[in-house]
């Protein structure tokens, strides 16, 4: 890695004046913030550049012109924040990449930032993109906005050059199988297994649709009932291990009296990695007596964050933006049949991959521009996509939705109850 720039311990300004080579912005005076140099706040005890918002319309930043960039090349820009007093600092905070060309004009829309992680009481921002192919210069822009009485301190900001692109390369599949007139769950579940284990690829990660325990039974929900670990947790532990990929897969879950609609993770180990109970019950099922889930688990795996939905669930927008919300970069979605235009939906709105399983939908891998990747049908029951979670896929004119959903969402403005009727 080259380091193209490094800006840190900034000296504090003489009146009337602005650190070396850095200017400060605002859309109209009347919005203006309060800039300043503040010794002593930077990571390591010395200056570090100052916003604060005086008003709640107050908005501003520091930009600064970086020349000598290649086009095509992969770069790395790097931040660290101190918000103080600022309720949604995702929000309110913001760094922001503008690339240019030869003429001085914006090669492509801007690239924001994103909060990686927290180091020291500081948040750290990072992101890893190709300059456009005609870009020669990239501006930075470190902004404070709409957060009365809040201020952020920015310091050791990085721009370096990259060896190469980054590729988090994964291969999800899923399958479309309805099994019919089967004896028990395990005579299901084995149905599954049998397709999955006769075909040839590879995959990281499989998809199986809801309820793999009960269709084709006959049987009721407490019926087919069991606990996890349990005995479809073990079958298709086996099989996950022998194949050397994660699986996800509906079954019906008992704990004491209570049933639930889970979703279960099955790691490459065969271990169970993780569960999540369905939140959003249609009236078919609660009225036969199973019970909702109340959390939105997110899952790390050894390619990624993964987050689980369960059919009817994908008809409301608020659990797919829970996960997406807590990093999650793929969304597997055992269905039992509902809207494809809302399952694009869902990963549309929140950039994220969806891969459904299903027997009465579209069986699908959904990117989240909208486009399916691969579908499975009773013809061709297994389909699988390779993906790059690290593509970075630029909107014409919008720049890339991945950053930019959740640096422009407002998550200050609480949802009104519905109204009495």
């Amino acid at each position: 890695m080259k380091t193209i720039a490094h800006f840190h311990a900034f000296a504090p300004q003489t009146p009337g004046s602005l650190p070396e080579g850095w200017e400060t912005w605002t859309p109209r005076p009347a919005l203006a913030p309060r800039f300043s140099v503040e010794a002593g706040a930077g990571r390591a005890g010395q200056g570090a550049l100052c916003i604060a918002c005086g008003s709640p319309a107050a908005f501003g930043g520091w930009k600064r012109r970086v020349e000598g960039i290649v086009g095509g090349r992969i770069y790395r820009f790097t931040a660290y924040c101190r918000a103080r007093h600022v309720p949604y600092a995702r929000h309110s905070v913001a760094a922001r990449l503008d690339w240019y060309d030869a003429g001085g004009q914006k090669a492509r829309p801007s690239d924001y930032v994103l909060d990686v992680g927290e180091e020291g009481g500081w948040t750290k921002v990072e992101t890893v993109v190709p300059a456009p192919d005609t870009a020669q210069s990239v501006g930075i822009e470190l902004s404070l906005r709409w957060a009365a009485g809040g201020t952020v301190y920015w310091d050791d900001i990085t721009l370096a050059e990259e060896a190469q692109a980054r590729q988090r390369l994964v291969r999800a599949a899923t399958i479309y199988h309805r099994p019919r007139e089967t004896k028990s769950a395990a005579e299901s579940v084995q149905e599954f297994c049998r397709l999955l284990d006769s075909d040839a690829h590879k995959p990281d990660i499989v998809c199986l649709p809801e309820g793999i325990t009960i269709i084709g039974t006959g049987k009721s929900y407490a019926e087919v009932s069991e606990p996890i670990p349990g005995p479809t947790t073990q079958t298709l532990g086996a099989l996950a291990k022998k194949r050397r990929c994660y699986l996800v897969a509906g079954i019906f879950e008992r704990v004491d009296d209570l049933i639930y609609n889970t979703a279960v993770l099955i790691g490459r180990e065969g271990e169970v990695a993780g569960t999540y109970r369905k939140t959003h019950l249609p009236r078919e099922e609660f009225e036969a007596g199973i019970t909702p889930g109340d959390s939105y688990p997110v899952f790390q795996t050894d390619f990624g964050k993964i987050g689980l939905m369960i059919c009817w669930d994908v008809q409301f927008p608020e659990p797919a933006r829970a996960l997406a919300l807590q990093g999650a970069e793929m969304i597997l979605l055992p269905i039992w049949g509902g809207s494809e235009t809302l399952a694009m939906a869902r990963a549309i709105e929140n950039h994220v991959f969806l891969v459904s399983s299903s027997y009465d939908m579209k069986t699908c891998i959904i990117d989240p521009t909208g486009k399916i990747l691969a579908e499975a049908n009773a013809e061709h029951p297994f389909a699988l996509a390779e993906i790059d979670l690290d593509r970075q896929i630029v909107q014409p004119w919008l720049g890339d939705m991945r950053t930019r959903t959740w640096k422009e969402r407002r998550p200050d403005i609480p949802m009104p109850e519905a109204a009495a009727r």
